[in-house]
């Protein structure tokens, strides 16, 4: 019994998709595209915002505890949503100066916005013009019937006709009524992940850094250039494996980066050996 109502349901979709004529054809290819598209998107921002941005911050407070920016750099590689890429950006400040940190998180937003973003125009698109393709295919087909009652006039034919005419209408609405939830939902994921997304921003906002740097040679002009430097809070010359010199400095103050301060006046190579970044 329940094998027959169930052959009978699928007998009569069949039946009323045959008889929808071409537009049911386009509105179910158009709501298989959407479904596919929804499907897609929604697997993409679940695997995005899966991970809260205070785990991600936690790693990177542990790991810089540890070895610096450098190792929480490292740390966060196996994250691989907006949130950690643009955290990464922050933490590259002192190997670059604030302006270039701002850009790179800015041209990284912009990135993944763009990807989770993608499609969802089209989605609304299909939304908003299924019921109206369904009803251009209900006006078609009672403006047809009539017009065939015109010349052969019967009542059944009449009710056949309108019967007919109505299921594109019903296509139209199923198509919105199923892609819309599914549309709420992702724009429910993208709303989330922006919000981590200025959470990052605010969590990244580094007050203080402390940094060892390796100069090749003539560090007494490197103390200077320095020392000068807007943004550059202390110098001091150090002797450890691999850096000669310890500098803090204010990260949102950092008009340039700490190599360039020294190539300028220096004309000397250096190099970050560690960085300790704290909010």
């Amino acid at each position: 019994m329940i094998v027959e109502f169930f052959t009978s349901g699928i007998n009569t979709i069949v039946e009323m998709f045959q008889g929808g004529g071409i537009i049911t054809y386009i509105i179910t290819l158009i709501g298989i595209y959407g479904l596919i598209t929804s499907l897609q998107k929604i697997r993409y921002l679940r695997k995005i915002t899966k991970t809260d941005t205070t785990e991600i911050m936690s790693t990177v407070t542990i790991a810089m505890n540890k070895g610096g920016a450098v190792e929480a750099l490292k740390s966060i590689s196996r994250y691989k949503n907006p949130v950690s890429k643009i955290i990464s950006e922050a933490l590259k400040i002192g190997y670059k100066n604030k302006t270039e940190v701002e850009e790179g998180m800015e041209q990284v937003f912009i990135v993944e916005l763009s990807k989770m973003t993608n499609g969802l125009g089209t989605l609304k698109t299909i939304i908003e013009l299924s019921p109206f393709l369904g009803l251009i295919g209900t006006v078609l087909g009672i403006w047809t019937t009539f017009k065939s009652l015109g010349v052969n006039p019967d009542t059944a034919s009449m009710a056949e006709g309108i019967y007919l005419a109505l299921i594109t209408t019903i296509a139209g609405l199923a198509v919105a009524i199923v892609l819309l939830p599914l549309y709420t939902y992702i724009k429910g994921l993208i709303d989330k992940e922006m919000d981590k997304i200025e959470l990052a921003n605010k969590m990244t906002n580094w007050s203080y850094a402390v940094a060892k740097i390796k100069v090749e040679k003539d560090i007494p002009c490197a103390l200077e250039a320095l020392h000068e430097a807007e943004g550059i809070v202390n110098t001091r010359e150090i002797s450890e494996y691999g850096a000669n010199i310890q500098i803090s400095f204010k990260p949102s103050m950092l008009e340039k980066s700490i190599s360039n301060i020294i190539l300028e006046k220096c004309d000397v190579k250096s190099e970050i050996i560690e960085s300790q970044l704290k909010q």
